[in-house]
């Protein structure tokens, strides 16, 4: 799907990836473009060719439902969640399982690589969140601030600061150039229910998805609120910059995917009626729009 021209978007090359045997709980593209990863209820990480539909892997080993998925920047790796309280690191190119992270105590729902890949951030049900060296699966610290379960994280371009949202309804901000082990946050407060969403654009702005049906972008060095974004009917799943930053990609958890302009906050583009539930919305580096989810 191209998102180049305002107006309504086109669909091309749907394809379906049906051999799952629970519900999926999150979806995330490589970098690339080029595949796909799929977390499932039946505790496995499919990974899928994003043109042919073709299945790649279907990977075991969580002891329980798979909750989230993430690709690492340069693509080597990816990372998965799940209910069992550990995260697995995976190698991207033999689908093995590299490291299996343990330290929290309640499911695990979100997991973010820094930019260089090196770093994981992980947040979940134990209201932590926890920092991790990518190469040894060493924890390196963990940061407590939140008041509820930890629901989506995103690091910022220069790796200095990761964001992390809440059932709390607010988004902390840690520094984590300053070296104690327990970081006092910036928070941003705005939405009035679950953060369920994160993302950094490559300048450095902020946009959150929440469960109040509504995706604000922030400015987090000076702590302001740019723009709101109204238009979604259920909570918002997914979000994605466009590579220049103009426009913004939001899936919502239901059959809605809208574009909008950063600038103006008016939605320019609606997809609606392809998929029943909208997982994930993803930019290729030129600028053509891919989507998952479920459909009939």
């Amino acid at each position: 799907m191209n998102s180049g021209a305002p107006g309504p978007l086109t669909v091309g090359r749907v394809k379906f990836f049906s051999r799952h045997r629970g519900e999926v709980n999150s979806s995330a593209f490589s970098p690339d473009g080029q595949r796909l990863l799929t977390a499932s209820e039946d505790g496995c990480v499919y990974g899928w060719e994003t043109q042919s539909g073709q299945l790649l892997w279907r990977l075991s080993g969580h002891a329980g439902p798979v909750k989230f998925c993430r690709f690492s920047p340069d693509g080597r790796l990816f990372a998965t969640t799940s209910c069992d309280c550990t995260i697995r690191l995976w190698d991207a190119a033999e689908a093995k399982c590299l490291h299996v992270l343990k330290g929290h105590q309640r499911s695990v729902e979100t997991v973010s690589f820094s930019p260089d890949s090196k770093q994981l951030a992980s947040g979940g049900w134990d209201k932590r969140v926890m920092l991790w060296e990518v190469q040894s699966g060493q924890m390196l610290r963990h940061l407590g601030g939140h008041q509820d379960a930890i629901q989506s994280s995103d690091f910022a371009p220069s790796s200095d600061f990761l964001a992390t949202g809440s059932w709390d309804s607010t988004i902390c901000i840690w520094d984590l150039r300053m070296e104690t082990p327990v970081i006092s946050p910036h928070e941003l407060e705005g939405h009035s229910g679950n953060i369920s969403c994160l993302c950094y654009s490559a300048s450095g702005l902020l946009a959150s998805g929440s469960w109040d049906k509504t995706i604000h972008i922030w400015k987090p060095s000076t702590r302001s609120l740019l723009v709101q974004l109204k238009g979604h009917v259920t909570w918002v799943k997914s979000i994605a910059f466009s590579p220049d930053e103009s426009q913004l990609a939001s899936a919502g958890y239901s059959h809605m995917v809208k574009v909008w302009d950063c600038n103006t906050g008016k939605c320019i583009e609606t997809l609606k009626g392809v998929l029943d539930v909208a997982h994930a919305c993803a930019f290729t580096p030129d600028g053509k729009l891919l989507v998952s989810g479920a459909a009939h």
